[in-house]
């Protein structure tokens, strides 16, 4: 305290601390308006800032007023991750003019850390608990892709309901038809371990272990009587309103291709966020998380895929997390989300799930093989072999366990290789305990050892054993113990019942719209314009102003009416026929975050179709109608129009039943095929006496009742009947399509409803 006296003295200052605080604002003032001033001026203002100097505790507080005032948009959201390269420009000028200053009142160079400034005066040094409240900007206050370099994302500040997980001796077996008899094979075998909120939990193991099987099971996906032990979400069972707190990210990147990647997080945040909130709220929690992992540079390009250029892997993987953190949810599920990735973008993955993590959420993720900078970023860590339990514990602490059982490396190497290594039973480089050096001894049998070393079953065997004695009864007494947890908080966990994020009609419109977004470049594209077009003009140019008052006239246009009607009955249902197929991943997913009702998702999806189905035909009949010389007259050429149209609609839902029944697109094309050269040839053109023992088939098909219709608008005024087909006033013609139109789409909707009741979701 006298040295500081002393100081204030030596330099003219009066030791009341008003004054010494108004000199100090005097500073900052100056300092503030050095960055408007030109050279000269501000070389004057440091000149004169060298006699106005006072203590270190005035200084820091001068610098964070000057910081506040200097840094209006430090509150975040959008408008400060758009303003961050003006706000790292404040940052280093500021650091640049107080250091100017500060060696103009002769203090030493201020030392910079990543948390802030810390200032060393003569005779004067800056406790270290107040160095950190001397910070001017924080690395949390400049936010940066990142692609191009690491950052610390702020997640959804709102509280998050704490999720703490356990699973007690959880087993799963899967039963395999074999030829006389069923078999049953175990995938996992009591399996206990536990995770809290704030913590990351990796599931590592070598191929085939179970990683993935475990996940689903505690995620929720797979709920089978086949499951075995007991998994609880604050002490309570899984209950269905749990889809809502739950993220998954499937190690497969679900998303479509054709959208942005802001469209794709808005089209979630108003299929999954609450009806309480608004659709302007939901847009804007969608911008929100595109800031806060770093998209903001990709918002507006295609997610991309096999056939279309898009956004980076990395990007891709951070836009499937966006889709589940988007819900703020409380535990967080990821099948290996590091796969494909380099080693820099993989840890920057893993840094952002632990950022999640410490936002009061729950992770849990399957690894393949990380790097060792990634492992040492995991809390906890479940090491599985061949579906059993090989360790749980604290990831820090793996390596000394496996070196309390006499293994541990020989050489320097990746902790994680050194794991997969002993699950896998590869022993090479590493040392023996001494119970299996002994059994190598004392076994003779070539099964069990390998050039002098014991099999991989044998380790396996030991690893296990030595889990179960050593550490398994331990960790289950520990998961005896009930949670301090509020009565209220275990209540919202068993709550029954679903939380749809929109209304019916809501889920419909929003699905409506994201189909036409999706499919238009499909249907749109040059390829099917190009085919539809030059099938037109082919057929112009052949019927090129055909005579259709003559009776061999009438003859020829009946040809042509006929391959329309089987050109727009063949060509929807090949269309049709890949739509549930490929899009089946997605439906999955989606319904099993409970996304929306199937029935709206079914009933957008067929009529999103209808406008981009009804562009072509209305392009081909421009094209053939004119060119042909059909009826020329604004009623025949409507109602033309208007059949081939109910022929497309009926057509479609024959497309959508076989491909939602059979699910699988060469099993769909191949019915397809058989079924619509079928209609084809009971069409009415080819064969006029069909067997009466086959001709109910002409009824099912939509090219028979299609042609007959045609006939009736272009014919219907002079004659009974064309190439000995009878024309009929076309009211049961227009009956069957109808029926066709419910009927096929009926038929879809329930194989897609026994789909889902199969796969337990």
């Amino acid at each position: 305290m006298n040295s500081n006296n002393n100081n204030n003295n030596s330099i003219g200052l009066p030791p009341s601390g008003s004054l010494a605080r108004t000199k100090s604002d005097q500073l900052v003032e100056k300092v503030a308006a050095a960055f408007k001033s030109p050279p000269a001026a501000q070389n004057d203002i440091v000149a004169a800032s060298s006699g106005e100097a006072g203590s270190g505790s005035l200084l820091r507080k001068s610098s964070r007023r000057m910081v506040t005032a200097a840094s209006p948009g430090r509150s975040g959201g959008i408008a400060a991750s758009k303003n961050t390269h003006i706000r790292k420009s404040r940052s280093a000028q500021m650091k640049f003019e107080l250091d100017e200053v500060s060696s103009g009142a002769a203090l030493s160079r201020a030392s910079s850390a990543s948390l802030g400034l810390s200032f060393s005066f003569t005779g004067f040094t800056v406790p270290p608990d107040e160095i950190a409240d001397s910070k001017p900007f924080s690395d949390d206050d400049n936010p940066e892709d990142l692609e191009a370099g690491v950052r610390k994302p702020q997640f959804q500040s709102e509280p998050t309901l704490p999720i703490y997980l356990k699973f007690t001796d959880v087993t799963y077996k899967v039963v395999i038809k074999g030829m006389r008899a069923n078999e049953e094979k175990d995938i996992l075998n009591g399996i206990t371990g536990a995770v809290n909120p704030g913590e990351v939990l990796a599931l590592m193991g070598p191929s085939g272990s179970g990683k993935t099987t475990l996940l689903n099971l505690l995620g929720g996906r797979v709920i089978q009587p086949t499951v075995g032990g007991s998994i609880t979400y604050n002490d309570q069972p899984y209950s269905k309103f749990l889809k809502s707190r739950i993220g998954f990210v499937t190690q497969d990147d679900v998303l479509f291709p054709h959208l942005t990647v802001k469209e794709t997080l808005t089209y979630t945040a108003l299929l999954r966020l609450p009806k309480s909130l608004t659709r302007e709220e939901k847009e804007k929690r969608a911008i929100d998380v595109i800031y806060e992992l770093g998209l903001e540079r990709c918002q507006d390009t295609m997610i991309g895929g096999s056939f279309v250029r898009g956004v980076s892997g990395g990007e891709r993987k951070r836009v499937c997390i966006g889709n589940e953190i988007i819900i703020n949810p409380s535990l967080l599920f990821l099948d290996e989300p590091t796969s494909g990735l380099d080693s820099t973008t993989a840890l920057r993955i893993v840094q952002m799930l632990h950022d999640i993590a410490e936002a009061g959420k729950t992770v849990i993720t399957t690894i393949h093989q990380p790097s060792s900078r990634l492992f040492h970023k995991f809390d906890k860590l479940i090491l599985l072999g061949k579906g059993s339990l090989l360790y749980f514990g604290k990831a820090s602490e793996a390596m000394v366990y496996f070196s309390s059982i006499g293994c541990s490396p020989l050489i320097a190497m990746n902790p994680a290789e050194f794991l997969l290594d002993l699950a896998n039973g590869n022993i090479n480089d590493v040392s023996l305990p001494s119970e299996l050096e002994d059994k190598v001894q004392m076994e003779n049998s070539d099964a069990d050892t390998r050039n002098g070393k014991p099999s991989p079953a044998v380790v396996h065997e030991y690893l296990v054993e030595a889990y179960e004695t050593r550490v398994a009864d331990k960790e289950k007494k520990n998961l005896m113990f009930p949670l301090p947890l509020d009565e209220e908080i275990k209540s919202k966990v068993s709550n029954p019942k679903r939380g749809w994020g929109a209304s019916w009609w809501e889920q419909y419109c929003i699905l409506f719209w994201r189909g036409i977004k999706e499919r238009r470049h499909d249907y749109f594209s040059w390829l099917r314009i190009t085919q539809v077009l030059s099938t037109a003009i082919i057929l112009g140019l052949l019927w090129w102003q055909s005579d259709g008052h003559s009776l061999r006239g009438r003859q020829d246009q009946a040809g042509l009416l006929f391959f329309i009607a089987v050109f727009w009955g063949f060509f929807p249902v090949f269309t049709a026929i890949f739509a549930f197929p490929q899009e089946r991943a997605m439906l999955n997913k989606e319904r099993a975050a409970d996304m929306y009702r199937l029935s709206a998702y079914f009933l957008a999806r067929t009529t999103s179709d209808l406008p981009l189905d009804l562009l072509l035909p209305i392009l081909f009949l421009l094209v053939v109608y004119f060119m042909a010389g059909l009826r020329l007259s604004a009623g025949p050429f409507f109602l033309s129009m208007l059949t081939v149209f109910l022929c497309i609609v009926a057509a479609q839902g024959l497309g959508l039943a076989i491909g939602a029944t059979l699910m699988d697109i060469k099993k769909a094309t191949t019915l397809a095929s058989v079924t619509v050269m079928t209609f084809m040839l009971a069409g009415g053109f080819f064969v006029n006496k069909v067997p009466v023992f086959i001709s109910w088939i002409r009824y099912l098909s939509f090219n028979y009742h299609t042609y007959k219709l045609l006939l009736k608008v272009h014919y219907g005024h002079i004659t009974l009947a064309v190439n000995g087909l009878q024309i009929d006033c076309g009211s049961t013609e227009v009956f069957a399509l109808v029926a066709m139109v419910f009927g096929y789409r009926f038929l879809a909707y329930l194989s897609l409803r026994m789909m889902k009741l199969q796969s337990g979701a």
